[in-house]
């Protein structure tokens, strides 16, 4: 009895320390763009939903990506946020995630060492099993749901144009000629695979663990990884009726082709470029914006059920929900329909921070990276933040409006050898290596960047500048490409 005390107490006051942590709820959208939330001043899509969130908590609204090593930039994103790591040394250890996790290194890792219970559903897309990581993981998705590309695409058909025209919800729609696609007809399969929308058994899957942790005294974590609104942007009927084409806007940086579009890696053969025609028209643009919208409030919706399966637990006070998603999408800007460029719409996400203590219905202008949430989360557990864990928790900005930001610049890259950008402040500089080509920006009166001021000579000191901050960034980054070589002149010291 006495020996047993001593153990019992102590079992006890763990298991009172692990009941005071707080809950995270992580809902991780992919491909939405910043400015597909209505509460974000967007008076074209509807999204009561996560703009209850923004009402309940602080929005970031300069959140980015750093961008990514492929195509698939979501690898890049999820890597960064599951690692800590940043772009390149994320990279560099994109192989080595396996190592990673036997050191129990990876985010979900960190939170069970401090006593979290770990729940998985959705889409994954990093090279690890998540069910070697996670307590509880369900309906495992891959990068994007098969559609004909994906099902049918082979090494030489990436540039073959009368190949790509061929594929269903490819190089549409064009005026006047039949669109055999649907983005509601279940029969393309896509999101529709299994009998349910994706989406929906996402909330299903949330909403019955919720159901469970409401009967448990652990504090879980659960990393809530939608595949919308990506492409093929698939939803019920009735949401693609929430928008009719005619009320529709072309975005305001809309033009028919860009015109560094193959020097930067956004040609034709690149899929997510190839599922508009070149060049671009109005109405394909605004055929692509509908059922973008439409999947983004399908989403909304289902974000809905799983916040009110949060109120049912009893456990919403002592959660904190974060929203994000891992870039942004172009879906028609700059005459660009993918995210594989370094322009606002494509890199940066909404961010929103729910929870105990947090601000109502509050902005940040701080400059912080998507990737934060990791941080964030270990700090708020009271877990300290490992040295390898290079990006920064957001709470000191949650708290203080007036804290700045642990970042003095925010990088971005696509591809080791296609694009560059750097911003400090409200200056952002745009490289084009290939291209031999610089684009400047100032977003605080050109927010849709539209107006570059790189042919003006009054700016190249400041063209200067920027590109000696981003060459300082690059070698902090291990960034492989040497710019020095391709622009010597704005190198010189």
């Amino acid at each position: 009895m006495y020996i047993l005390l001593p153990f019992l107490v102590l079992l006890s006051s763990l298991s009172l320390s692990a009941a005071s942590k707080p809950n995270f709820l992580f809902i991780f959208a992919d491909d939405q763009s910043y400015e597909t939330v209505g509460a974000h001043g967007n008076p074209e899509i509807k999204t009561p939903h996560i703009d209850s969130l923004a009402e309940a908590g602080v929005s970031f609204t300069n959140t980015y990506n750093m961008g990514g090593w492929n195509g698939a930039i979501c690898v890049a994103s999820r890597t960064m946020i599951n690692t800590g790591q940043m772009i390149w040394r994320a990279h560099a250890g994109h192989t080595a995630l396996r190592q990673a996790a036997k050191r129990g290194e990876l985010w979900s890792q960190l939170l069970q060492s401090a006593g979290y219970e770990t729940y998985c559903t959705g889409k994954w897309h990093i090279r690890i099993n998540p069910k070697d990581i996670f307590d509880h993981h369900v309906n495992e998705r891959p990068g994007m749901p098969v559609d004909s590309w994906t099902g049918k695409m082979r090494g030489t058909d990436r540039a073959n144009a009368a190949f790509i025209a061929s594929l269903e919800g490819y190089s549409r729609p064009v005026l006047g000629e039949p669109d055999t696609w649907s983005p509601y007809a279940q029969s393309f399969g896509g999101f529709w695979e299994g009998g349910k929308h994706w989406s929906e058994v996402l909330a299903d899957d949330a909403t019955s663990f919720l159901e469970k942790a409401a009967q448990s005294e652990k504090p879980f974590f659960m990393y809530l990884a939608f595949n919308a609104p990506h492409d093929p942007r698939q939803a019920p009927k009735h949401f693609v009726d929430m928008y009719p084409l005619e009320n529709i806007e072309v975005p305001l940086s809309y033009q028919p082709l860009y015109p560094y579009k193959d020097s930067i890696g956004c040609g034709f053969s690149l899929r997510d470029e190839a599922l508009a025609p070149f060049p671009r028209t109005e109405f394909a643009v605004k055929t692509h914006r509908q059922e973008y919208f439409a999947i983004v409030s399908h989403m909304d919706e289902q974000i809905g059920r799983i916040l009110t399966a949060l109120d049912e637990t009893g456990k919403k006070e002592n959660t904190y929900i974060i929203f994000t998603a891992d870039h942004g999408l172009s879906c028609g800007n700059h005459g660009l329909i993918g995210k594989q460029n370094m322009y606002d719409h494509s890199m940066k996400p909404p961010m929103i921070v729910v929870g105990p203590d947090v601000p109502e219905n509050e902005k940040r202008e701080a400059l912080v990276y998507l990737q934060d949430v990791m941080a964030t989360t270990l700090d708020l557990a009271g877990v300290d933040k490992p040295k390898y864990v290079e990006f920064n928790s957001l709470m000191p900005l949650v708290k203080d409006p007036e804290a700045s930001s642990a970042y003095d610049a925010i990088y971005g890259a696509y591809l080791p050898d296609a694009q560059r950008m750097i911003r400090v402040g409200d200056l952002k500089l745009i490289v084009y290596p290939k291209a031999k080509r610089v684009r400047l920006f100032d977003l605080s009166s050109d927010p849709d960047e539209r107006n570059d001021l790189s042919g003006d000579p009054s700016h190249w000191n400041q063209i200067r500048h920027l590109f000696k901050i981003l060459l300082e960034q690059q070698r902090d980054l291990e960034d492989p490409l040497d710019l020095t070589i391709v622009y010597p002149e704005l190198a010189a010291r």
